[in-house]
C-alpha cells in the first residue's frame, strides 16, 4: 500500500506482463489502469476530489474501504490475474447518512416516471429496484397493480395492492427538506418512507351521477 499526493491509501495491482491497475481506499475507486507500455488508459480530472457533492456520487464515493486479507474465492478461472477485495462495512454514525439502504422498493422496473426535483420531467426507471440515498419524489405512471417494499434489516415486506389507481408515488424528504417540514421531525426522515398509490398523470373527473372505485389493499410479509 502506497500514498499520493493527496495522502489517500491506495493499492497497486501488477501482472505478470507489467499492466497495473491503482484502487483507492477512499471509495473504492479505481484512479489508474495502465498498458504494459505505461500508457494511462483512464480520464481523471486533477480536481476530481473537489468537484461534486455526496448526492451525485453516493455515500460509499466518501467512504474509507477495508482491505481484506482472507476473501472468499472467485468464481471463475482468475489464474494469473491480479485483484484486490475491498470491503464496506457500516458503522453506527453510517446510519445518519444511508437509514434506507437496507429498503428498496421492487416492482418499478422500466416504468416511466415524472420526477418532481427535475420540474417534472419524464425518466424510465433503470434499476430493477429502487433504493434510497438522498432525497425521492417521483410519480410512477401507469404502474402495475403490485409492488413491494423490502426492508432486509427488519426482515419484513410490505406488499401494496391496487386497483382504480394507475399511478404510485415514492418519496423522502431526506435531512435538508426534513428540516424545512414543520409536521416531520428532523430526522424522522430515516424512518419513513411514502408509497402510495395515485391518479396524478390523469386525474379522475367525474360527472354528475358517475361513479368510480379504488382500491387499496396493503399486507406484511415477515421473513424468517
Amino acid at each position: 500500500m502506497k500514498e499520493d499526493i493527496h495522502l489517500m491509501p491506495r493499492y497497486i495491482l501488477h501482472n505478470g506482463r507489467g499492466a497495473s491497475a491503482t484502487v483507492s481506499f477512499q471509495g473504492a475507486q479505481v484512479l489508474s489502469w495502465k498498458t504494459e507500455h505505461g500508457e494511462e488508459l483512464l480520464f481523471t480530472s486533477k480536481k476530481f476530489r473537489n468537484q461534486g457533492t455526496q448526492e451525485q456520487y453516493g455515500f460509499a464515493r466518501e467512504k474509507i474501504w477495508l482491505y481484506e486479507k482472507d476473501p472468499p474465492p472467485l468464481l471463475g478461472d482468475f489464474s494469473g490475474k491480479a485483484f484486490v477485495d475491498l470491503l464496506l462495512k457500516p458503522q453506527e454514525e453510517d446510519r445518519k447518512v444511508w437509514p434506507h439502504s437496507d429498503v428498496r422498493v421492487e416492482g418499478l422496473d422500466t416504468l416511466n416516471y415524472l420526477d418532481k426535483l427535475l420540474q417534472n420531467q419524464c425518466f424510465t426507471e433503470q434499476g430493477c429496484s429502487l433504493s434510497f440515498e438522498s432525497e425521492v419524489d417521483r410519480v410512477y405512471i401507469e404502474t402495475n397493480n403490485m409492488v413491494a417494499v423490502l426492508d432486509h434489516q427488519k426482515r419484513r415486506t410490505f406488499v401494496i395492492r391496487k386497483d382504480g389507481l394507475p399511478d404510485i408515488v415514492v418519496w423522502n424528504p431526506w435531512k435538508k427538506k426534513s428540516k424545512a417540514i414543520k409536521d416531520i421531525g428532523n430526522e424522522e426522515y430515516m424512518h419513513m418512507l411514502c408509497v402510495d398509490s395515485a391518479s396524478v398523470e390523469n386525474p379522475i373527473t367525474l360527472k354528475p351521477g358517475q361513479e368510480w372505485t379504488g382500491r387499496l389493499e396493503l399486507s406484511l410479509l415477515l421473513s424468517s
